[in-house]
Order: structure tokens, then sequence, then C-alpha cells
């Protein structure tokens, strides 16, 4: 049953993305010229929160078009969870409760009550966008009528919290790398969508009545401090006399642009200094951390932070030569968890290194900065060192070269398993097993 689903949910991105692209190529949607592939490459990157762009967003779409990115937006952010439960929601009269267990183990869910589930979801959604709008409406109403402050505040809400990274402003916020109020709000929304929905559901509903948090959540809330603060202090170490970044700025300058360049690498394309002038292990590193992303069934993308801890773990206990199973918390780890982490992980490298290698030999580009953007699209993150204008480096990509970043993001927004599952199937059960075998390692 698992295939079915899987495949539903992407025949539904793919859907989304074609029908976005050809609304955004409808003359009311853009100014002046607009390639079918950029419309398709700009509907895509909305879809699957991203926000790599190869036009300009403020400058080349109308506000119906400015809007219809919005909608993309959101639909891509709430996107993977809520699809597949409006659609089982459509279909569950009809499933046994072993089919729905299959569905609710496909796709992570924390109990079988998947229409409550989505609910809290939206509500929750909603509740700290629209707190995320207003804050940013004040923060951005120093520089722009109230009309127009409002505007950005509902876009960049949503951009942020959906981890998309699509921006109003031809060079994202660096004008604001002095707005302490609008780069905070920014950095908490990215945040709370990169945490997952079941993290921010057991956090709201552990709001009145203090319960010890699952294993899943500490590990969220942990990995992403350990994350945000390693991050910070590794390009404050990097970049301090970078004249082109942190050189110029006060101490307190760079401790907030630190920290804001440290959660959007992760899994938000919004920037407040020119990354294109970041040192070449800024970019390599940064690399490192979008390969990471966000929570499981949050809005950012990436092998996940839960992920990556349990290998950690296992790495541990296999070098220390425990005689115990890799645990934390006083919990095990079970050893189907330690090997779809194994390929996960395995399966993410490959498929982004063999990405990288494509488009290194067909576009004839830089090896770093095309990396780069093929880590930053598979990673749903956004950041990128430029076309040496505000466009993304993907502009300078032919068709082909735009059509993997494409697919890229889309294998980024389904996660690899579940994209390879779509495209291949999945493997017929077999009844018998093979002996063991030795093997020296």
């Amino acid at each position: 049953m698992g295939y079915k689903y899987v495949r539903n949910i992407f025949l539904g991105y793919v859907i989304i993305i074609v029908f976005g692209g050809l609304f955004l190529s409808l003359p009311i949607c853009h100014k002046g010229e607009l390639s079918f592939i950029d419309a398709i490459f700009t509907s895509a990157s909305a879809t699957c929160v991203t926000g790599l762009i190869v036009t300009s967003t403020s400058d080349n779409f109308t506000l119906l078009g400015e809007i219809s990115i919005l909608i993309l937006i959101q639909c891509g952010g709430i996107g993977y969870m809520t699809l597949v439960v409006i659609f089982y929601i459509f279909i569950r009269n009809r499933l046994t409760i072993n089919e729905k267990r299959a569905m609710k183990e496909s796709l992570d869910l924390p109990d079988l009550h998947v229409s409550s589930f989505v609910k809290k979801i939206i509500l929750i959604v909603l509740i700290i966008e629209l707190i995320g709008a207003i804050f940013l409406s004040f923060g951005f109403y120093e520089k722009y009528p109230l009309l127009d402050s409002i505007w950005y505040g509902i876009f960049h809400s949503i951009s942020a919290f959906n981890n998309a990274g699509f921006s109003l402003f031809p060079n994202s916020l660096m004008d604001f790398q002095n707005n302490t109020l609008v780069l905070t709000i920014i950095s908490f929304l990215v945040i709370f969508g990169g945490l997952g929905y079941f993290v921010l559901i057991e956090i709201y509903e552990n709001r009145k009545i203090s319960k010890r948090f699952s294993i899943h959540t500490r590990i969220m809330i942990y990995g992403t401090i350990f994350l945000i603060i390693f991050g910070m202090i590794l390009f404050l170490s990097i970049e301090w006399n970078n004249k082109n970044t942190f050189g110029n700025m006060t101490f307190y300058q760079k401790l907030l642009n630190s920290f804001f360049l440290s959660i959007n690498f992760r899994t938000s394309g919004f920037n407040s200094i020119d990354i294109s002038s970041l040192k070449d292990s800024s970019l390599f590193f940064s690399s490192l951390f979008m390969m990471i992303g966000g929570g499981q069934g949050s809005t950012a993308g990436g092998m996940k932070i839960t992920t990556v801890a349990i290998l950690i773990i296992t790495v541990i206990y296999i070098l220390k030569e425990s005689n115990q199973q890799p645990n934390i918390f006083k919990r095990t780890i079970d050893q189907k968890l330690i090997n779809k982490a194994l390929a996960i992980i395995m399966c993410s490298s490959f498929f982004v290194l063999l990405s990288a290698l494509i488009l290194i030999e067909t576009q004839k580009l830089p090896l770093l900065k095309t990396l780069f953007e093929v880590v930053s699209a598979f990673g749903t993150v956004g950041v990128s060192t430029g076309n040496g204008g505000i466009l993304s480096f993907s502009q300078q990509f032919d068709t082909f070269g735009k059509a993997v970043i494409i697919i890229l993001m889309l294998a980024g927004r389904l996660g690899v398993f579940a994209f390879g599952l779509a495209l291949i199937g999945k493997a017929k059960t077999k009844h018998f097993k093979y002996p063991t075998g030795r093997i020296i390692i």
C-alpha cells in the first residue's frame, strides 16, 4: 500500500508544479518575457519550498504572480503531510485497519488519528504565520508604506515558516542586516518550520501541563540548538575579518548576522549578506549544514537531524566497542532505524555527487559553486552564490541544467526513499533467507 500512496503524492507534486508553471506563464502573472522552463523552475522552487530563483520575484512577476507563488509555497510547505492526510480522509472508509497502519508507517505518522493531526497542523501553522506577519509588518514599516509593509510581512512570514526563502526584495534581506526585529522574527519562523509538525504539536499539547518530551522531540530541539551555535562559531571564525561579509560590522551585528546565517544556511534561503563574498571554506561547511537540513515532517529538506544523529550515535558505540546497542536518553535505537539512517545518508550523498558531476560536465561552470547549488537544491534550502546579480547561480544553466535542479528539488522535498520508491517501485517480497556469509572488514 505504501508504494501506491507515495506514487500518488509524487504525481500530486508534479501536477502542482506543472499547473503552477502554466499559470505563471500567463501574461497576467509576469512582466516582460518569461520562458516556460523558467516558469516551471519558479513553480518547482516554490512548491518544493526551496527559494532558488532564475527570474526576479519582485521585478518580473505581477501581484497575481506573487500571490500564486505564495500559494505554491504554502501548498508545498504544509504539502507532504497535509496532502497525504487529505487524500486519506477521502478514502478512509475504503481502507482496512491494516491498510491504515501501512499508511501510517509509510508516512511516519505518530498515530492513526490523521484527521485530527492535520487540523492541528493547519491551526499551528496559521497561528505562527499570523504572529510572524504582524511583527514583520512593524519591522518593514520603518522603510515602506503601511499597505506595502503588511503585504511584505505576510509574504515573508509564510515564506520563512515554510523555509522557502523567497523574498520580494531584489537582494533578499541584505538591506535589513542591521534590523534586529526583522532578522530575529525571520530566524524563529525558519526554526519553527524546520523543527517539524510532530515537534510543534507535541510542544503545543504540552503547553499547560509539563510532560517529558518524546525522544524525537528532544533530539530535534538539542540538535537544532547545537547546529545553530556551532554554525555561528564556525562562520564567525572564518568570516570575522572578511570585509565583504562581517569585517566592517560591529560585534553585535556580527553575532546577529552569524545567527541569521547559521539558521538560513541549513534550511532556508534568506540571506542578509552577499553569499558570493563568502570564503570557500564557509561555502564548503555550509554545504554540510544544508545536507543535514531540518526535522522529519517539517517544511525543511535535507537528510534530517534525527537521521544524522542516529548514525553519529551508532558510530560512537561501534568505535567504543560497547557491549550495548546504541541508545540515547536511556532508550535503545532500533536496528531498523540505524539501517534506514545509513541508507538515507548513502543514497543522498550518491545522488548529490552524481548530479553535481553531471552538471559540472554539461554546464562547464566552477566546481564549488555548482556543488553548492546542487546541495542547496537537494536540501530545499535556496541559498546561492548567485549569477553575478540578484538571481541564483542556476540562472546560468541551460534548459537541461535547470531540469536537473528541478529534479533535485523534488527529490529533496519528497525524500530519497519516497522519490526512489515513486520512480522504481517496491521490491517483491521474498519468503526465503540466504545463509550468513563471513566477510572481513
